[in-house]
């Protein structure tokens, strides 16, 4: 079952399902945001579990509480870890306390813009200011400069508030050019943690994610030990159980540990394309109180060693030529791509509005091959079949990434580290080929 937002009446999610329950006002706040609403649809349908999604509410402890206190199973880690994780700096000195390498950064929220300053004298520029609880790149702020300190703090502490209900901000600091790896992680009752496999996922504008691969391209065998070990490490202090993420910058070799996201990712696919375990499965599993060692695909107890290649395309409708601004509208048609290795999952049919309330990623495409070589050129074809009318969508961007000699050859695409803090430029002539390529990419 579903529960939807009365914008949402005729979404395909809510189409396709077997029963959809409506949660009345069209403002997120009293829907989707709403804990009694959304727990009280899941008890009409008369529910055994709830599954939250990577969303809106997915990592708040208070709603994971809700669904269990209402005699539900709810599909995640505990409430308890949910908050604990969920504040950045708790996990950083989680981090601190079994040895994960970190940028140095507060372990406690800053209460004013004269801490964040004595804080940029001892350690340096550039910093970021991050929200606590917070995630997406919504409330961060990068100052590089000291005249700068003040206006960024409250920028940040105000988004903060509107996104996450919490403004309390730290500070860190700031990489400038690193890349953004993830390691995902299973964890059971019974105190197992297992790592399942890593992604690269630096490609992004706005610090959102727009392509992800796996497994992680270019790092070292000990970086990647490394990573697995500091991720089981930190989440089996922290006695985790079910599907997570821990996100790490990696820079010439450099670690720092980043956050740990309690629900599962939207780039989850890649993974389970090269490790063969179905890690929505694996939650449902754990959830009824399997052992990791019981999910197929993870019997010995091990990490799974990759099969072949991955890469995800996360399609939004957002026209990359003016800054990827978001374009709502209505997909007047949909050619999806087809064949060996190809992907297609969408929240959209032809017919179907987009609204402007709500993210702009209407779908992903998600292409598996043997080796990166094979996928890059599996993945040109699939975007070249794909074809969405209606409404403007990054497709043209993700074709001029396919097309640049950096992200495709290993030491250039190493050497400018494709990292998560990229601001990308308009993308302009993106019908020039290369030229759009290196517009798109060469700057960033």
């Amino acid at each position: 079952m579903v529960g939807y937002a009365e914008p949402d009446a005729d979404a395909l999610c809510v189409r396709l399902a077997d029963e959809a329950y409506a949660l009345g006002a069209a403002e997120t706040a009293d829907t989707y945001l709403n804990i009694d609403a959304m727990a009280s649809a899941a008890v009409r349908a008369h529910a055994d579990a709830v599954h939250p999604g990577y969303g809106f509410l997915a990592e708040t402890a208070d709603f994971a509480q809700a669904v269990i206190d209402a005699g539900m199973v709810w599909v995640g880690p505990k409430p308890e870890t949910i908050r604990v994780l969920g504040s950045k700096v708790a996990a950083r000195r989680i981090a601190a306390e079994v040895g994960v390498p970190m940028t140095p950064g507060t372990t406690q929220p800053v209460r004013d813009a004269a801490e964040v300053v004595e804080f940029a004298r001892e350690y340096g520029l550039p910093i970021a200011i991050k929200a606590v609880y917070g995630g997406g790149g919504r409330g961060l702020k990068v100052v590089h400069e000291p005249d700068e300190v003040a206006a960024a703090f409250e920028s940040a502490m105000h988004e903060a508030e509107v996104a996450f209900g919490n403004g309390d901000c730290f500070v860190e600091r700031f990489l400038a050019r690193p890349r953004h790896v993830e390691v995902q992680v299973l964890g059971d009752q019974f105190g197992t943690v297992l790592a399942v496999g890593m992604r690269d996922c630096s490609l992004q504008r706005r610090n959102q994610k727009l392509i992800e691969e796996a497994p992680a391209p270019f790092l070292a065998a000990e970086t990647v030990r490394e990573l697995e070990r500091a991720a089981v490490a930190i989440c089996s202090r922290a006695h985790y159980e079910s599907a997570g993420t821990v996100g790490f910058l990696v820079d010439d070799g450099t670690m720092s540990f980043m956050e740990v996201n309690t629900r599962i990712q939207v780039e989850h696919p890649v993974t389970e394309a090269v490790t063969g375990v179905d890690l929505v499965a694996a939650q449902l599993a754990i959830a009824e109180g399997a052992p990791v060692e019981a999910v197929p695909g993870l019997e010995s107890g091990v990490t799974p060693e990759p099969r072949g290649h991955a890469m995800e395309f996360r399609i939004n409708a957002e026209d990359p030529s003016l800054g990827f601004v978001p374009f709502p509208g209505v997909v007047e048609s949909l050619q999806v791509p087809t064949g060996p290795g190809i992907r297609f999952d969408s929240g959209v049919a032809a017919g179907d509005s987009i609204s402007s309330r709500y993210d702009s990623m209407i779908a992903k495409l998600i292409v598996k091959a043997s080796t990166r070589a094979e996928c890059l050129r599996r993945a040109e074809r699939a975007l070249a079949e794909l074809h969405i009318h209606g409404v403007p969508t990054v497709v043209p961007f993700d074709k001029a990434v396919l097309e640049s000699a950096d992200f495709g050859a290993g030491a250039d695409w190493r050497g400018r580290r494709r990292c998560v803090q990229c601001e990308f430029p308009r993308v302009h002539a993106l019908d020039r080929g290369g030229t759009a390529a290196e517009s798109a990419l060469g700057n960033a």
